[in-house]
C-alpha cells in the first residue's frame, strides 16, 4: 500500500521528552512531599499494610515485561496480534454516555491564529521537510494550507503561507481526541480537522505532501461550492442499483483503467472489470464526500504494486479526464482515501481516523464506515476524474502489512450494508455504528471511545451535527424504466502488464476473463484445504477470486484472521448446507479440494444446470464388492443400506437403478463436483436421512449424486481430467492446460504457488500478473 506516512500505529506512543521530563519533576517533587515524614515499621508490618499495593504492583511490572518482550524478541507478528484482538463488549459497561446538551465550548486561545477565518482548507501530514508537491499546494488561491506535525517532524519546519501545528501546539488546544491519536502517525491529522472547523472550514481538502493538483484548480473537476451561484446545477452519472448483490464497485473501471484495483477494494471484487451496462442519473447537490482519481501513482495496494512493479521504473498510470463524474447509490460503496478527497460541512464527523487499526487500514475503514452513516443524511460519495498527480518515489508496503486489511474489508462492506440503527439523531447513530463495529472486531473499543471524545470535539468548536433523512434501502426499490438507463462507455487506456503497456494481444486476454467471470460469476467455490492456510489461503482466493462468485475456504481448524472455516474433510458434506444456505441466490456450488488444480477456462461448456462428477475417471470412482473388503467397506456398505432404505421414492429409484447390486459399494474420492441450485434441496434431504450415521465423504457423495439423478444425466465435462492417485517426481510433467483438472498437486507454500501459476498461464495469461 502506498499511502502518506504509513507507519503502525502505536496505540500507546510515547509522549516526546520535554513532557516526560516535566511529568517525572511532578512526580518527584510529589514524592519527596509524601515520604518527607518517615514511619518506623517493621518488614511484616509493612508487607501487611501495603499487600494489595504490592500485588497491584508485581502485576503491573510482569504486564510491562511481557510487552517489552514481545517488543524486543522479533515476533512482531505476535504483538501486533495482542494490539489487535478486540476484546467482546458489554453494552451496559462499555457503551459511553454523553450528555450531548451539556458540552463546553473549546475556543483558540493559544495559537497565534486565534483570530484567523478560512472557509477553505488543505490538511496534510508533514514528517519532512517541505515537498516541491506541498510548495504548490501552499499556493492555490483561496486555500488555507494546515500542515500537522507528528514526532518526526523537523523542529524547525516552516512553509510561509501554510499554518504549522507542532506537537506542543496541538496539545494546547484542548481537544479530546489529542489523547487517542498516536504521536508518530499521520492520523494526527484528525486534530488538524478540528482546528480547521475551529476556524470557519466549510470545505476540507485531505491531501498529502507527494500530490500535486492538476492545472493548481481543485474546482476543475471537483464540486467545490455545491450551493449558490458558483454551484453547478447539474445531474450526476450513478451507478445502477439494480443488482441488489452487489455491494462494492472499482471506480478505475469508469476511468479507463480495468485491471488497477484502489486499495481497499476487496481482493475477490478484483476480477469484477467489465463496464457497467447502464448507469442512471441523480441530481447533484448532496455529494458530500468527493473522492479525486490519482495520476501517476494512483491510490493501489501492495498487491497491485508487487504484481505490476518492475525493477526501479516508476509507476505512470493515466485515467480519462473527459469521463464523467459518477455517484454511488445507497447500497453500494467504494475505496476513499485520506489523500485527495474533499469533505464538504455535512459529512465533517466522517473525517475521524480510526487509531486501533493500523494506519494502513485507518483510512479505508474511515470511508466505508462515513460512507454508510452518510445515507442517513441523504448523501452520497462521487468519484471524480483524475485531480492530481502522485508521483512514485518510495515502495509498496509488503503484503503481510495489508493482511487484514484484505481478510476483513469484505465482511466489513457487507455488515454495513445490512446494518440498522434505530436511534433518531446521527452523532447517537454514528456512536452506535463505532460500537456495532467493535463487537465484531473491525476495530477496538479503543475506537469507540475515540469516537466519543471525536463526537464531543466537534460540538465544542461548533459544529452541528446534520439532520436525519429518510432511509432508502429499506423500502421498495423502483425498477429502472429504458428512459432511466444512461449509457457510457469508458475508454480503455494503456496500463502495466508484465512491465510493458497492454497490446491488443491483452485486451483480447482481458476478454477472456471478463466471459469466465460472466460464466461463473454468481457460482460459488467452496475449497478445502488440508495444506497450511496461512501460506495458501488467501493466494487461493487471488486466483480463484478473479472467476467466481466468492472462494469459501475451510480447513481442519478454524483461523478466523484468515476467514478459513472449520470442517472435517471425512464429512464435509455435512457442513455443505449452511453453506447453501448463505448463499441462496447462487447459481451453483463447486467444491475443490487444494490437491486439484482447476482449469476453469476448459469448463464453458459444461451445463451448469447438470450435476458434474469424476463419474467417468475411473481412479476416481470405483465400485467396490462389499464381500470382498475389509470391515471398513462392510460398515459403510450397511450404513448406505440403511439410509437407501429410508429415501423417499424418487431418491430411492434413481439410486437402485444406477447400482447393479446391493452387495457393491462406490467410492468417489471427491475432489472436484459441482452442484446446481435446483439440486439443493435434495442434497439437504439426503444429508438429513443420513443424520448422526458416520458415513466417509467418499461413499456419501457418490450415493447423494446416484440418488439425485441418473449418472447418463451427469454433465461429462470432468471426465477427461488428469487423475493419477500418486504424483509423478515432476509435477510439470502432470499439468495439461487442455483438461478441466489436473490431480494431485501440491501446494503448501508460496513458492509453490507461484510455479503453479506460472504453468497455468498457458490457458490465462493474465496470471502472470500475480506473479
Amino acid at each position: 500500500m502506498l499511502v502518506q506516512d504509513r507507519v503502525t500505529a502505536n496505540p500507546n506512543p510515547k509522549p516526546p521528552k520535554s513532557k516526560i521530563k516535566s511529568t517525572i519533576n511532578h512526580h518527584h517533587e510529589d514524592l519527596h512531599q509524601r515520604f518527607s515524614e518517615s514511619k518506623s515499621l517493621d518488614f511484616s508490618t509493612w508487607v501487611s499494610e501495603n499487600f494489595y499495593k504490592i500485588i497491584t504492583v508485581t502485576v503491573l511490572i510482569a504486564t510491562v515485561a511481557a510487552i517489552f518482550f514481545l517488543r524486543s524478541s522479533g515476533d512482531t507478528a505476535a504483538f501486533l496480534y495482542l494490539q489487535s484482538q478486540a476484546q467482546p463488549l458489554d453494552k451496559t459497561h462499555h457503551f459511553p454516555r454523553i450528555n450531548w446538551n451539556n458540552i463546553p465550548a473549546i475556543t483558540d486561545k493559544s495559537s497565534p491564529y486565534a483570530n484567523f477565518r478560512s472557509e477553505k482548507w488543505i490538511v496534510v501530514s508533514v514528517s519532512h521537510y517541505p515537498s516541491n508537491s506541498l510548495k504548490k499546494l501552499v499556493r492555490i488561491k483561496g486555500w488555507q494550507l494546515l500542515a500537522i506535525g507528528n514526532s518526526r517532524t523537523p523542529n524547525d519546519w516552516s512553509l510561509k503561507g501554510a499554518i504549522f501545528l507542532s506537537l506542543e501546539q496541538q496539545a494546547s488546544l484542548g481537544f479530546r481526541v489529542a489523547g487517542y491519536v498516536p504521536f508518530d502517525s499521520y492520523l494526527r491529522k484528525s486534530v488538524g480537522y478540528l482546528f480547521a472547523i475551529q476556524h470557519g472550514a466549510k470545505k476540507i481538502f485531505d491531501a498529502d505532501d507527494r500530490g500535486e493538483v492538476i492545472d493548481d484548480d481543485l474546482g476543475k473537476h471537483f464540486d467545490v461550492e455545491l450551493i449558490g451561484e458558483g454551484a453547478r446545477q447539474e445531474t450526476i452519472l450513478q451507478y445502477s442499483h439494480e443488482d441488489e448483490n452487489r455491494s462494492v464497485v472499482n471506480p478505475y473501471v469508469h476511468f479507463g483503467q480495468r485491471t488497477v484495483w484502489p486499495r481497499g477494494l476487496p481482493l475477490e471484487n478484483v476480477g469484477e472489470i467489465g463496464h457497467e451496462e447502464f448507469y442512471t442519473e441523480i441530481f447533484g447537490g448532496k455529494q458530500f464526500i468527493q473522492q479525486g482519481i490519482s495520476n501517476g501513482l494512483p491510490d493501489v495496494d501492495s498487491v497491485f504494486y508487487y504484481t505490476r512493479k518492475t525493477g526501479l521504473e516508476a509507476f505512470d498510470i493515466r485515467f480519462d479526464e473527459r469521463a464523467p463524474k459518477v455517484a454511488l447509490p445507497q447500497g453500494v460503496m467504494v475505496p476513499v482515501n485520506s489523500f485527495n478527497t474533499i469533505y464538504h460541512s455535512s459529512a465533517f464527523w466522517g473525517l475521524m481516523l480510526p487509531v486501533s487499526v493500523s494506519t494502513m487500514a485507518s483510512d479505508v475503514l474511515r470511508g466505508y464506515w462515513g460512507q454508510r452513516l452518510l445515507w442517513e443524511i441523504g448523501g452520497y460519495v462521487v468519484v471524480y476524474p483524475p485531480t492530481v498527480h502522485r508521483y512514485d518515489t518510495v515502495g509498496g508496503y509488503p503484503f503481510s502489512e495489508e493482511k487484514d486489511l484484505h481478510v476483513n474489508v469484505g465482511r466489513l462492506v457487507k455488515f454495513l450494508v445490512a446494518w440498522r440503527s434505530s436511534e433518531h439523531r446521527l452523532f447517537e447513530k454514528i456512536l452506535e455504528l463505532s460500537f456495532a463495529m467493535a463487537e465484531e472486531g473491525f476495530w477496538s473499543e479503543q475506537d469507540v471511545k475515540f469516537t466519543a471524545a471525536w463526537l464531543q470535539d466537534l460540538l465544542a468548536v461548533g459544529y452541528r451535527q446534520p439532520r436525519l433523512m429518510s432511509f432508502e434501502l429499506d423500502r421498495p426499490r423502483a425498477s429502472i424504466g429504458h428512459g432511466d438507463r444512461k449509457e457510457f462507455v469508458p475508454r480503455k487506456f494503456p496500463s502495466v502488464h508484465l512491465g510493458v503497456e497492454e497490446t491488443g494481444t491483452v485486451n483480447y486476454e482481458i476478454a477472456n476473463l471478463i466471459r469466465w467471470r460472466k460464466n461463473f460469476g454468481n457460482v460459488v467455490l467452496v475449497m478445502f484445504c488440508n495444506g497450511p492456510v496461512e501460506r495458501t489461503a488467501l493466494e487461493w482466493r487471488l486466483l480463484y477470486g478473479r472467476i467466481f462468485k466468492t472462494v469459501i475456504i475451510l480447513s481442519w481448524q478454524k483461523n478466523e484472521d484468515l476467514a478459513v472455516e472449520a470442517g472435517h474433510l471425512d464429512h464435509m458434506y455435512k457442513h455443505l448446507p449452511k453453506i447453501f444456505d448463505r448463499y441462496s441466490s447462487a447459481e451453483g456450488f463447486l467444491f475443490l479440494q487444494d490437491d486439484t488444480i482447476l482449469n476453469y477456462w476448459n469448463l464453458l461448456q459444461a451445463d451448469k444446470a447438470k450435476l458434474w462428477i469424476t463419474d467417468k475417471v475411473s481412479k476416481s470412482w470405483t465400485t467396490m464388492s462389499t464381500n470382498r473388503n475389509t470391515d471398513w467397506y462392510a460398515k459403510q456398505a450397511e450404513m448406505v443400506k440403511k439410509v437407501v432404505g429410508s429415501m423417499p421414492v424418487h431418491f430411492q429409484v434413481n439410486y437402485k437403478g444406477a447400482m447393479k447390486s446391493d452387495q457393491s459399494l462406490v467410492i468417489g474420492s471427491s475432489e472436484i463436483f459441482y452442484i446446481p441450485q435446483h439440486f439443493v434441496t435434495d442434497f439437504v434431504d439426503l444429508v438429513g436421512l443420513v443424520g448422526d450415521l458416520d458415513i466417509h465423504q467418499k461413499v456419501a457423495i457418490p450415493m447423494f449424486f446416484m440418488s439425485m439423478d441418473s449418472p447418463q444425466n451427469f454433465d461429462s465435462v470432468l471426465s477427461t481430467m488428469v487423475y493419477k492417485r500418486k504424483p509423478p517426481p515432476d509435477n510439470s510433467t502432470l499439468y495439461s492446460a487442455q483438461v478441466p483438472a489436473v490431480h494431485p498437486w501440491n501446494v503448501s507454500s508460496e513458492q509453490d504457488f507461484i510455479k503453479l501459476i506460472r504453468i497455468m498461464a498457458e490457458g490465462d495469461p493474465l496470471l502472470m500478473e500475480l506473479v
